[in-house]
């Protein structure tokens, strides 16, 4: 994928930072076409500059909506708007409290500061800042009430988006955004998702569940820079799942919910050339829809790509869409409008010529959702997975038949630190990916299923194995939440369909404690542990792997500026290619599909949901004659490649900063 391509995934509205020149200039210009029922809030952003791209946003990711020089307008039942940010450098991402009282919004004072969360009644009074800390704090929107059994009463929260200062996605095309909550002074700061790709956007369903957009699997399985499905999760971080994913368009973003169970969201699939159809600077898109009810199976488009670029949907109490349209290209500004979901018809509203008019709210009571419990403990340092069968799953009977499966891998995902860039690499032209520890492997029980614990908090990836070790299918970033039982019904299943009811085995057993100290989880990785083969087996056909230095402990752990130039030429020659997706004889993340270990294993590996599986494999290695590597050494190889494929797999321990709040943790 080109790097223009790969930024425009970024999905960010992004401008020069851009200040009122005068007093003039600050005051709102245009009206709306008509008088409307209910004040609204809304964001405007200039124009200025809007086609340089260059997301300057905190995340800089999927869904990142803070933006430079943005600002509040309050638009008036009269149709007239009035400024409401006054004061501040830039402000954003508007939602209004359950009782149509009260604005939370992303601004900061001046062009230096972090973007943080604020709140203000909605005449522009009582304002104070929520937030405080290092990261920035973007799209916040009110919780409804959480409790638990030890607290003496419920208590409101606020769901916000916040970057990890020097931590990126693990495509590295931005800093990493997950969800965060805190209370509304600011205090018991807690991070809700765990994804490394990065989430946004989140919007509260009437069942007191957050839906948001979330960049599933970056680099691996699959070689693309994936896909942004929505998912659901409840205000804890408890109860992580897929909500609407693969059906639609590929990227999805933008989530709102209408009083008629509709969810209205942004759809766009990737950047194809010229541009059409594809993810524009401004990262809107079609429309699309799913019902709250069968989210799984009920897509349907809203409308047409002739109709424009659409933005920053929001419910109105009647079933209709508050949403910004762009219908002139990128020549044109976003102006506000109404829209019927059911037919696609869209009314103009207002469009003010200097600015694009995005994120409009209606200022208004509105039913408050469910309250929503928790069982999140954070004296307890560990969460529990446990799947009822992974012969449960969205393939044929016949491609996964039971018994095939031998054993689970469950693996710690580490965050890439660098630079955010459109599309960091390593010092060798290979797209970063995170780095990956295996916390352990546990044997299936015999019906398919298992039950472990895993430290809390901890970006995890689970791998079913062949009886040769190989991941034959890997899913995205999970986790567990402190003291929290999560449970799947199978692999990849379809999560509408309810379970068999039957007690699996591995419930019937204490889970498998996967939770060594850090120092303790073992990696896999070309420096230590692929390089020492690669020279004693390889080096007799391959004359470029041959190396007059004998290959020593402290060769192996030499730092990577003082290891042997071959080795550097093997490691990216086999590789080659994967800055475009699959590398030619490797698959980061999928071993079964790489042609090396076809080559190794004599024969095609791939299964049939791969779409390999007529490609010829290449000729065996070692030939024959040659003495064959063992079972170890193939094994090595295979989890090399399905942990990633890095060079180092070694992490850097130290721990990323968390955003505080006003008055503390």
């Amino acid at each position: 994928m080109a790097a223009h391509a790969r930024a425009a995934l970024c999905i960010a509205i992004a401008t020069t930072a851009c200040a009122p020149a005068s007093e003039a200039e600050a005051r709102p210009s245009g009206r709306a076409t008509r008088a409307i029922e209910h004040a609204m809030v809304l964001t405007q952003l200039p124009v200025t500059d809007t086609t340089a791209g260059g997301a300057q946003t905190p995340g800089g990711t999927v869904g990142s909506l803070c933006k430079e020089g943005s600002r509040l307008i309050i638009l008036q039942p009269d149709g007239t708007p009035r400024l409401l940010s006054e004061g501040f450098h830039s402000a954003s991402d508007p939602d209004v409290s359950f009782d149509g009282t009260r604005l939370l919004f992303a601004g900061k004072k001046k062009a230096s500061d972090r973007w943080a969360i604020f709140e203000m009644n909605v005449d522009g009074s009582n304002e104070h800042k929520v937030t405080q800390g290092p990261s920035d704090c973007c799209s916040p929107c009110y919780q409804s009430t959480l409790y638990t059994i030890v607290e003496p009463r419920p208590w409101y929260q606020v769901t916000f988006v916040s970057s990890t200062p020097g931590v990126v996605n693990e495509c590295g095309f931005g800093t990493l955004t997950n969800l965060y909550s805190c209370k509304l002074d600011g205090t018991g700061v807690r991070q809700i998702t765990f994804n490394l790709s990065s989430d946004a956007d989140p919007f509260l369903m009437p069942d007191g569940r957050l839906v948001f957009p979330s960049w599933q699997r970056a680099r691996l399985n699959g070689g693309t820079d994936g896909r942004i499905g929505l998912f659901g999760v409840n205000l804890d971080g408890a109860d992580y799942a897929a909500f609407s994913t693969e059906e639609g368009r590929r990227i999805k973003q933008m989530p709102c919910v209408t009083p008629k169970g509709l969810v209205v969201f942004v759809e766009a699939d990737d950047v194809p050339p010229q541009g059409e159809g594809g993810v524009p600077w401004h990262g809107g898109g079609s429309l699309g829809s799913v019902t709250i009810l069968r989210p799984l199976h009920s897509y349907r488009p809203v409308t047409r790509q002739d109709q424009g670029v659409f933005h920053s949907p929001s419910p109105l109490p009647d079933g209709h869409i508050l949403v910004s349209r762009l219908s002139n290209g990128s020549e044109g500004t976003y102006g506000l409008g109404i829209l019927d979901p059911e037919n696609g018809r869209f009314d103009p509203l207002f469009d003010d010529p200097q600015w694009h008019d995005i994120q409009a709210k209606v200022i208004c009571p509105r039913p408050e959702p469910d309250g929503r419990s928790s069982v999140v403990t954070e004296e307890d340092p560990n969460g529990k997975l446990y799947c009822l069968s992974v012969y449960t799953n969205n393939l044929r009977k016949s491609e996964l038949p039971r018994g095939s499966v031998k054993r689970l891998r469950v693996l710690e995902g580490i965050p890439v630190r660098g630079e955010s860039g459109a599309g960091s690499a390593d010092r060798h032209g290979i797209p970063a990916v995170a780095q990956r520890r295996v916390l352990g492997e546990v044997p299936l029980a015999a019906d398919g299923s298992f039950n472990i614990e895993v430290p809390a908090n901890t970006p995890i990836e689970l791998q079913i194995l062949d009886d040769q070790g190989m991941a034959l299918r890997s899913c995205g970033w999970i986790w567990a939440k402190n003291h929290e039982p999560r449970g799947c019904i199978g692999c990849h299943e379809d999560g509408e369909l309810a379970p068999e009811n039957v007690l699996a085995q591995a419930l019937t057993r204490p889970s498998v404690k996967l939770t060594l100290p850090p120092e303790r989880r073992r990696t896999v990785d070309f420096r230590r542990d692929v390089m020492p083969i690669l020279g004693a087996r390889c080096a007799r056909c391959h004359a470029e792997w041959d190396s007059p230095v004998r290959l020593t402990p402290d060769l192996a752990t030499a730092s990577p500026e003082g290891r042997p130039s071959r080795f550097n030429r093997s490691y990216e020659s086999l590789l080659d290619g994967a800055d475009q997706g699959y590398g030619r004889h490797v698959h980061a993340g999928s071993a079964r599909t790489s042609p090396l270990i076809w080559s190794l294993y004599g024969c095609n590996t791939s299964r049939p949901w791969d779409g390999l599986t007529a490609d010829p494999a290449p000729a065996r290695m070692p030939p024959d004659g040659s003495p064959a590597l063992t079972d170890d050494e193939k094994r090595t190889f295979v989890q090399w490649i399905d942990l990633g494929a890095l060079w180092d797999g070694i992490p850097t321990p130290a721990p990323a900063p968390t955003p505080k709040g006003g008055g503390g943790r």
